[in-house]
């Protein structure tokens, strides 16, 4: 299924998604409502269906499609987080959104927005394109592209703008983390320390100490899409405030006992690679203690390498342990 914000040409799209698919076209006017109808009509698409909506507020379950397109029309919105957290909401993992809109690549004065907004409209309410990047990553969208096209003077560009919902399983769904999640990402961390192979830390912090240890973008949860319950989560911390190290992170990953070797923890690691590259971080890395050989597998198969042991490192339960360290360097930075 496809998913549109714009109503006045369905037909295109109807082909794309072929004689199985669905478009949903969304406008909050009746009077294009009508219009797309009939233009529908006249077209012969039938794999067509109309809601009269707002994009701050779209009619439709979550997890219903797999495409979001609109038409510059984003940018008119006064709750732009809204319209993106929904695009989020109603997209099946792994699905994509991909809008044209109008950006801005510097902060204008008032009298330079009047000018865009005489020229080409759809200008008075633009972003900056780092204000719609974070407004995605925000939302929990990964792969962020936004790519400018036309431009019109005083900064004032059109662009494309692409990123993807994480990819996982049926039922599940991955998302920023949250503090409502904090009970349940700290019972999970407990349960992962309490077998003895995830840590030398024996106790999960106070959710005080959790978020003050870690960054606080680059944190997700994996979660059951009907319950919300969190079944697993992955994060990272700084690894130094020297600046040379500001594209370096250490990253923890941990899976509800009771859900692993159902995927999850790889949907998450891959989810949080791509938020990494997209945040121009260029080195992961961790330590892992040899015994974890689940742990050890994973992340070299999403192309982490050992660099060295760390042998004898601490005692824990009283044995003296060896940590090998991991580290992944970034595909796009060419680090």
């Amino acid at each position: 299924m496809a998913a549109s914000t714009c109503c006045c040409q369905p037909a295109a799209s109807a082909r794309r998604v072929g004689p199985h698919g669905t478009v949903f076209g969304l406008d909050a006017s009746p009077a294009m409502l009508e219009l797309a109808r009939r233009n529908a009509e006249q077209a012969g698409v039938q794999n067509v269906q109309f809601l009269h909506g707002t994009i701050e507020a779209i009619p439709l379950p979550g997890h219903t499609v797999d495409v979001v397109i609109s038409n510059c029309v984003i940018n008119l919105s006064d709750d732009k987080a809204a319209v993106l957290a929904e695009a989020f909401r109603v997209l099946r993992p792994g699905g994509r959104v991909g809008v044209s809109d109008v950006v801005t690549t510097q902060v204008l004065d008032e009298q330079a927005r009047q000018r865009a907004e005489q020229r080409i409209g759809c200008a008075a309410g633009s972003l900056s394109v780092q204000e719609y990047r974070n407004l995605l990553v925000a939302a929990g969208f990964v792969r962020i592209a936004i790519t400018l096209t036309a431009d019109h003077g005083d900064g004032v560009h059109s662009a494309i703008v692409q990123a993807v919902k994480p990819a996982i399983g049926p039922g599940l769904e991955i998302r920023p983390m949250r503090d409502s999640d904090a009970a349940e990402v700290l019972a999970i961390y407990q349960a992962g320390l309490d077998t003895g192979q995830a840590s030398f830390e024996t106790t999960a912090p106070s959710w005080e100490g959790f978020t003050a240890s870690r960054l606080p973008h680059l944190r997700y949860v994996a979660v059951d899409a009907d319950s919300g319950e969190v079944l697993g989560w992955v994060a990272a911390s700084a690894v130094s405030s020297r600046p040379v190290y500001a594209g370096v992170v250490e990253h923890s990953i941990y899976v509800h006992p009771g859900c692993q070797a159902h995927g999850i923890g790889r949907a998450l690691l891959e989810a949080f690679i791509a938020a990494t590259e997209d945040a121009s971080v260029w080195t992961i890395q961790s330590g892992v203690f040899p015994e974890n050989a689940a742990s050890l597998n994973l992340h070299q198969a999403l192309g982490f390498r050992v660099v060295g042991t760390r042998e004898r490192i601490g005692c824990h339960h009283g044995l003296w342990r060896d940590v090998l360290m991991i580290e992944r360097r970034s595909t796009l930075t060419g680090a």
